[in-house]
C-alpha cells in the first residue's frame, strides 16, 4: 500500500521579471499595467510512491525542489498541475520554527505548536515531561524562542511533532542541525516511529546518511526526477556527479 502518491506534479511559481526600489513604484506598474512576470517551473511532472512504513529519502542540488516538493505533498502549496494522495495523519517538520512564536518562551510554544499540531492542551500536559526529556532542554523551558539557537528550536520541534505516531513523518534537514548526540537520538526514535508502521521521508545533504537511513531515494534534478531506486544505488550515482 502506497501512503503517498505523486502523479505527475508540476508547480509554476511566477516570477517579477523588473526589480521596483519601493512599494509605490510597484503599486504604480501594478494599476499601469506594466508588471511583468515570468514562469518559473520549481517541480516539472514528479512522479513518486512511497509504500507504507517505508523510509524514502529525497536528494539533490540546492534548488533542486525537494523542499518545494515537501510542501506540495505536505498541503502547503497546491500543485499547478498533477496530483498528490496522501493517506493518513501527517506531521511536517519543514520549516524550523513554523507554528512557533518567537517572542513565547520554550513553554509556551509547545503548546501553541502542539495546537497547531492537532494535539488538545491536555494531552500536552499529560506528555509535557515527555518532550522536556526528549528535547534535553528543561533549564530553558521559560526562555524566549528568539534566545534560542537552530538547533535547539530543531529538539523542540521534533519532540513535538513525535509525540504521536503519525502515519507519514516528514522531515527537511532536521538532522542538519544539533549535535552528534541528538541526531543519533532523532534517528533512534525515527527508526521507533517505524516499527510502529509510520513512514518517513526524509531530505538530507548528507549522502552517507541517506544511504544508512533510507531504503529508497528519489533523487531530484532541476525540478525533475533524475533517478529513483534502492538507497545504495541512487547515493552511489549522486556522489559520482559530485565528484
Amino acid at each position: 500500500m502506497n501512503m503517498i502518491d505523486v502523479e505527475n506534479v508540476s508547480m509554476c511559481f511566477n516570477m517579477a521579471k523588473e526589480k521596483h526600489e519601493s512599494l509605490k513604484e510597484y503599486l504604480l506598474a501594478a494599476v499601469r499595467g506594466k508588471l511583468q512576470f515570468e514562469e518559473f517551473y520549481a517541480l516539472r511532472d514528479v512522479t513518486m510512491h512511497v509504500e507504507k512504513g517505508e523510509f524514502h529519502g529525497l536528494i539533490g542540488l540546492n534548488g533542486s525542489g525537494k523542499s518545494t516538493l515537501l510542501k506540495v505533498i505536505s498541503g502547503v502549496f497546491k500543485p499547478t498541475r498533477g496530483r498528490v494522495s496522501v493517506h493518513g495523519t501527517i506531521a511536517p517538520l519543514i520549516e524550523l520554527g513554523a507554528g512557533f512564536d518567537m517572542d513565547l518562551t520554550a513553554r509556551e510554544n509547545i503548546y501553541l505548536n502542539g495546537t497547531v499540531l492537532g494535539l488538545t492542551p491536555q494531552y500536552i500536559t499529560e506528555r509535557f515531561e515527555e518532550i522536556v526529556e526528549f528535547s534535553e532542554l528543561r533549564d530553558f523551558l521559560d526562555v524566549p524562542l528568539k534566545n534560542y539557537s537552530s538547533g535547539m528550536v530543531a529538539r523542540i520541534a521534533f519532540a513535538i511533532a513525535t509525540l504521536t505516531k503519525p502515519d507519514v513523518l516528514i522531515a527537511d534537514e532536521i538532522l542538519a542541525v544539533g549535535d552528534f548526540k541528538f541526531q543519533e537520538k532523532c534517528e533512534a526514535r525515527m527508526h521507533e516511529l517505524m516499527s510502529g508502521g509510520t513512514t518517513v521521508l526524509l531530505v538530507s545533504h548528507t549522502i552517507g546518511q541517506v544511504e544508512r537511513m533510507c531504503t529508497r531515494v528519489t533523487w531530484l534534478e532541476k525540478g525533475s526526477v533524475k533517478m529513483e531506486g534502492d538507497a545504495k544505488t541512487v547515493c552511489e550515482a549522486y556522489r559520482q556527479t559530485e565528484g
